[in-house]
């Protein structure tokens, strides 16, 4: 009756907007959508999941329903949701909330403990069992997947980041190693590297019986055990930081010790990706718009997280796609020997697919059938051994091409050799590897190539874009590694429901460019030499940027 009176005094407000949300009726639309969804969810057994683990940890009978909690939070993850305060709003205000659980009103702090409890133990299981059913229903296979990386700014403050100490580890034993000379005390010292804060213990308590014989100068070794006292407690610390760096790592942050220093495009703060910030990166493997792998990484590159993510493929659905396209960060010899042992078709870039593809880094030489090469002016290079000289990696062969008198590719080719006078070029070749470059060059040049370059960019860098910019999700709201990798595991799991829905609104979402069956395979295009020395010229004349000036100065002074 209050609520009514203070109605008839609002100026703005009606008697009939008091009660329009209480005769609100859902689309049919919309509940039709909501119980397939739900339809499918009880087909994949996340309700025995649930059971299981209030039998496996006791938890008693739950305050709420865990089957409804979980579809909400899906649900709301799916539309828009993503954090825990807006599903509690929604619950309170939102009919399509208040049906699935069924007119109950959990707050935020119900909904992350059961996230806690029930979702991040069993997050990969939960997400595998729950695609496979929604691929299933839209009669979809994962034959062909894409994928791709990106960086997830981190919840810390970027000023918290605590460096590795390797240097300054290195310097306080030098300091060590001289004050025990001093102290006579340098046996069992190793004579480089690290000491441990062990041996620093051992040898202050050696030190300290000793001072005791030393009535004559005892403020002298007072002041040097005082001196190393503080070396072994300095010790400790740097020994304590470089362990939760631990050996991959150069960074971590005192609020978050899983998250790295990186480099991002954008900064959530500024806009600006000048300065690091606390990141993970995430691995997603995409195939017909659906999210079917994921993968979270504290390494700053994408080249090591490649075999992870699809090893976490192959958990998931017990096989391996038949082919993966992929960009340039992946392309390295561990990746395509992978794909080769495993049976993948590897459409991967590699590092000089760029300037191969405009023309304008070509490459030095083409690797033969019959173990040859052949240099940009078409002379043939042969297998030949130098005494005294090393190569670069191993399994490398050298190849020695006799130039002509008057190569156009002269002044390209030799910006590459140390020796750029004689006749002759040696080439320092990895055959393995080039072969797979070649192979992977002629699949991506290929109409499959295309059609499948075409989608990589269509479909997973396409599922970033959602995430970040139409959901707003550009910022890890958790800490832990662990309980980031269920954050994004409930995040994709939303999108693949939002893709799932687009199916039932009767639209056709998972219809990609097919390369057209008179698609010709594209070519590189031809190498000229004139454009390579006008562009060589236009180079050497540009005016350098602050950051190259000072990657090359630094570049000097290492060599001095």
């Amino acid at each position: 009756m209050k609520l009514f009176r203070n109605h008839l005094t609002m100026p703005n407000f009606t008697i009939k907007q008091g009660g329009l949300f209480y005769c609100y009726t859902t689309p049919v639309e919309q509940m039709r959508k909501i119980d397939t969804f739900l339809s499918l969810l009880e087909e994949s057994g996340i309700a025995e999941i649930l059971k299981n683990v209030e039998k496996q940890a006791g938890l008693g009978r739950p305050s709420f329903d865990p089957y409804a909690m979980f579809a909400t939070i899906v649900y709301g993850f799916s539309v828009g949701s993503p954090t825990l305060r807006e599903l509690e709003d929604s619950c309170l205000y939102d009919i399509r909330f208040k049906y699935l659980m069924n007119d109950e009103t959990p707050d935020y702090s119900s909904f992350s403990r059961f996230i806690n409890a029930y979702i991040k133990p069993n997050a990969d299981l939960i997400f595998s069992l729950i695609t496979k059913v929604y691929l299933k229903y839209c009669r979809l296979c994962v034959d062909e997947c894409h994928i791709d990386g990106t960086k997830f700014e981190a919840k810390p403050n970027k000023y918290k980041v605590v460096w590795k100490t390797t240097t300054y580890h290195a310097k306080l034993s030098d300091k060590v190693r001289s004050l025990l000379s001093e102290l006579q005390l340098t046996k069992d010292v190793p004579t480089e590297g690290v000491i441990p804060s062990s041996i620093i213990a051992s040898k202050l308590k050696q030190a300290s019986d000793l001072a005791e014989s030393h009535l004559d100068d005892r403020k002298v070794w007072d002041r040097k055990l005082k001196e190393l006292t503080k070396y072994l407690s300095k010790s400790l610390e740097y020994e304590e930081k470089n362990r939760i760096c631990g050996p991959d790592r150069n960074s971590y942050y005192k609020t978050d010790h899983d998250a790295t220093a990186m480099c991002l495009k954008e900064d959530y703060y500024s806009g600006l990706g000048s300065n690091l910030h606390a990141a993970y990166q995430v691995q997603t493997v995409v195939s017909n718009g659906f999210i079917v792998a994921y993968y979270i990484s504290q390494d700053r590159v994408d080249t090591h997280t490649f075999i992870p993510t699809l090893e976490r493929f192959n958990q998931a659905f017990g096989k391996y796609p038949k082919s993966i396209t992929a960009d340039s960060g992946y392309g390295c010899l561990e990746n395509y020997q992978f794909c080769d042992e495993k049976g993948i078709e590897a459409y991967i870039k590699y590092q000089a697919w760029r300037g191969e593809c405009s023309g304008r880094r070509p490459a030095l030489y083409e690797l033969n059938e019959n173990n040859t090469i052949t240099c940009l002016a078409g002379r043939t290079g042969f297998e030949v051994q130098i005494p005294g000289r090393h190569h670069k990696q191993k399994e490398s062969v050298f190849f020695e091409v006799k130039c002509m008198n008057r190569c156009p590719f002269k002044s390209y080719c030799r910006r590459f050799f140390k020796v750029k006078t004689g006749r002759t070029r040696v080439f320092d070749v990895h055959i393995r590897y080039r072969r797979y470059i070649q192979k992977a060059r002629d699949l991506l040049l290929s109409p499959k190539g295309i059609e499948m370059r075409v989608n990589r960019s269509c479909q997973v860098e396409g599922v970033y874009g959602i995430t970040k910019w139409d959901m707003g999700y550009n910022r890890i709201r958790r800490v832990g590694i662990n309980r980031i990798s269920t954050e994004i595991m409930l995040t994709y799991l939303g999108l693949n429901t939002r893709k799932l829905f687009k199916y039932l609104d009767g639209k056709d979402p998972f219809t990609y460019w097919k390369a057209p069956k008179d698609l010709q395979a594209e070519t590189f295009k031809k190498p000229s030499a004139k454009r390579i020395a006008n562009r060589m010229a236009t180079w050497k004349k540009r005016v350098k940027q602050p950051n190259e000036i000072a990657k090359a100065s630094y570049r000097r002074k290492r060599k001095k």
